[in-house]
């Protein structure tokens, strides 16, 4: 597997990219959007509710916790997780200033 040179890239170029890397797989997406549905979550719900294994739904929270999108807290044996508001406002504002453009005219090779 290639390196990905991201020191090359700007810091905003490699933020980008990482939202897009969290988007990329349609569990996370579920996962996400479960958690705004009933704002608050324990893994075992998300393994009934989305249907893959509680080892493959630990791997995708790891990865939305690592990003900050998400925050857990330890409940006894039960780890609860909701959206990070300050994250998830954040990652919008970056994502607009970046798709919140017009497309070049008609005219391209």
């Amino acid at each position: 597997m290639g390196i990905t040179k991201s020191e090359i890239f700007t810091d905003r170029q490699n933020r980008i990219a990482m939202f897009a890397k969290v988007f990329g797989h349609p569990a996370r997406v579920a996962i996400l959007e479960h958690l705004f549905k009933i704002q608050t979550c324990v893994c075992g719900d998300l393994v009934e509710e989305i249907g893959l294994a509680q080892p493959t739904i630990s791997q995708h929270l790891r990865e939305l916790k690592q990003l900050g999108l998400i925050r857990g807290t330890i409940e006894g044996t039960r780890v609860c997780y909701c959206i990070d508001p300050e994250k998830w406002t954040a990652m919008k504002a970056v994502l607009y200033d970046f798709l919140d453009r017009e497309a070049p005219g008609t005219e391209c090779c």
